[in-house]
Formats: structure tokens, sequence, C-alpha cells
């Protein structure tokens, strides 16, 4: 009788047929190197987003409509690889846009760095740079511009703890003009006054400070709803300001000084003009805004001031001030803001004495850019 038992080959899983085949080839030759061998990593990987954490108070988050905004211009210029971060979600707007933030209606920043609170939203969010404007409540509450810089003080170690390559852009305040608060108009002045010293200390090339004035050229009349919180107006006029700061950032690796170009050359051009705030009796506040009126970009920007009727330039903010004996006063940029597109602008802030009448200030002002790299 014929033995019809089947015969038993060894059972193959699927994991061991690669193996076999190669078996199978490599005698032919036909087996390639590139079959041989693992695949590479994909080198085309997306590079992690940048974690831009905006934080403040209902300013900011309540519903801080200009950071919907600034999201969709930071989107418009091709910087799409960002996150904006928070532990708050968003809070309407009706604009597409990433709403997670860190602005807590009606929060002190000297509360919060005396309680404790920012490391916990830190680590919930680990933010690449942080976007700052606090302080509102504090000069609503008449707290001190000494303890509200000491509160930055402690945010800021707390900040660098969570990462010391942290980058922060922080506000001159918005102006205030609350019925409530006669005086706090004024607070906000003097403490605006003392945040670019205060910035210029804290600064260093591996986790920059960089100060956004948010104060000049708004108007509580009418860029506010109630002389304190921004309306639409206002909302374009902040989202304006953080922009280019905040793309220059996106754009820089710190502690890169860049190259400082020819600022000798020909076609580059530059307008800076100047206007008065406001005026008491001997001295004056004015603004001057720069413009590259160039085809292509600068890097910086220099204004030369002559102010009238002897009037000498004492202070000055977003700039670096270098007066001079005859009252010229020599203005640079403040690095953050000397980058410029082609008809993109900037302002510095200045307050002047004089002991002209009453006659309004005036100055002429010449402006010398230079070339990006």
């Amino acid at each position: 009788m014929r033995d019809t038992r089947r015969l038993r080959l060894p059972r193959l899983s699927i994991r061991s047929l690669p193996g076999l085949l190669a078996a199978l080839l490599l005698p032919l030759g036909l087996l390639t190197p590139a079959a041989a061998a693992a695949p590479p990593p994909d080198a085309t990987a997306a590079a992690d987003p940048v974690r831009i954490m905006p934080l403040g108070d209902s300013i900011t988050g309540s519903p801080g409509c200009w950071r919907a905004l600034l999201w969709n211009r930071l989107q418009d210029a091709g910087h799409t690889g960002i996150d904006f971060v928070g532990t708050l979600p968003p809070q309407g707007c009706g604009i597409a846009h990433d709403g997670d933030n860190e602005g807590h209606g009606g929060e002190l920043v000297t509360n919060v760095a005396s309680q404790g609170l920012l490391p916990a939203r830190l680590a919930a969010t680990r933010p690449d740079i942080v976007v700052m404007h606090f302080g509102t409540n504090d000069v609503w509450s008449n707290i001190a511009p000494d303890r509200i810089l000491a509160a930055y003080d402690t945010l800021l170690a707390q900040m660098r703890e969570s990462n010391p390559d942290i980058r922060v852009l922080v506000a001159q305040l918005i102006p205030m003009n609350p019925a409530t608060c006669a005086a706090c108009a004024q607070r906000v002045v003097d403490l605006n006054a003392r945040i670019p010293a205060w910035a210029a200390g804290a600064h260093t090339s591996r986790s920059p400070v960089v100060v956004v004035d948010q104060w000049t050229g708004f108007d509580t009349a009418t860029d506010t709803y109630d002389g304190v919180h921004p309306d639409a107006s206002g909302d374009e006029k902040i989202a304006a300001r953080w922009f280019p700061a905040l793309a220059a950032q996106l754009e820089s690796t710190p502690g890169d000084p860049g190259d400082p170009g020819d600022p000798g050359d020909p076609t580059l051009t530059c307008t800076a003009s100047f206007r008065s705030v406001s005026v008491w009796q001997g001295g004056y506040q004015a603004e001057v805004t720069v413009r590259n009126t160039s085809a292509v970009p600068v890097r910086g920007w220099t204004v030369t001031l002559r102010p009238a009727d002897g009037a000498r330039v004492t202070q000055v903010w977003n700039g670096a001030l270098k007066p001079a004996a005859d009252g010229t006063a020599t203005v640079a940029d403040a690095g953050w803001n000397g980058a410029l597109a082609p008809g993109a602008s900037t302002a510095f802030g200045l307050i002047a004495t004089t002991t002209a009448g009453p006659a309004a200030p005036a100055a002429t002002a010449d402006c010398a850019a230079t070339p990006a790299s």
C-alpha cells in the first residue's frame, strides 16, 4: 500500500520571509545595497515648532484679540512653524488662530511672583519665547515701579530656570485712563520709563530681553472701550507693535551678532519724522517715526535729531541715545526694532527739556540706514 503521508516542511513565518529571500538572492548578485541595509531616518522630518507664550492679564487673555491678529500676521509672513502656548484656552474673537495663552484676567504681576504661580505654567507649556504685557493691575493698585520690576526679575529667573535659552519680549504698557483712577495715566508713564533700563540690565546674548513700545501712538480715547482694555483699533495697534520684534526673534539665533553690513550703501534710504505728544512747563514728550523708504530691507538705523529752541533730549526709549554738547541727539535702533522691511516703520519716544515759551516743540531729523545681511 502506497504511503499517502504528506511531506511536512518547516513552517515559515511571515517574519522569516525577508531573510529567506535575501539568502536566495545574494548568490545571484541581485540584492542591492539599499535593500540590504535598513533605510536611514527621514532627514526631512519637520522641526519642533517654536513655542510662544503670551503672558499677562486681561489685556492679553480676555479675550486678547490682538493675539489672533498677531498669529495670522505671522502666518502670512511665512512663520508657520510656531505654537502659541498657555494653560488657558482660546477665548473667542471669531478669528481662526492658535488661542492658547497665559493671560489671566485681574492678575497682578507682583502676586504672580510672590505666590510662585508661574513655574507650574512654564512646566506645562515649555515656551521658547515669552511675549509679556504685564503690570496694568499693579499700576491700578498703586504699586510702585520698584516692586513691579522686582516681580519682573522673579519671573525672568523662573523663565530661565525652565529654559536657559528663553527669549522675552516685554512691553512698555499701553496707556490707561479709567474713570476711577485719575492717577493711573501718569503711573503708566512712570513705569514705562523704567522698563528699558531694567531690560538692558537683564539682557544676555543667550537669553535676550527685548523691549517693545506698546505705549507710543496708542490713544485710550480711540483704542480702548473703557480707558483700559483695547477695542478693535487697539488690538490692531498692539499686534502691529509685537509683530516686528517677534518676527525678528523667529528669524535669528540668540547670541549671533550678525553682519554689521555697510552703513554707507547708497541704495538705502530711511526717513525720520518728529511729532510732539505732550508739553509742560520746561519740557515735552515727542515721538519719532522711522520708515524704511528703500526697495530692500535694512537691519538697522540711526537718527540725528536737532531739537529747536535750544531743547535738549534727556531720555529715549526704544532707541540708544548719544547726546552732543551742541544739543544734537544721535539715536540708534534698540536692536529688536532695527530690522525693517521695505516700507515698514517703527518709532521711538523721547523726553526733552527746554527753556522756550509755549511754542510747539519742533526738531529736524535725518536718518541713515544699515543694510540687511
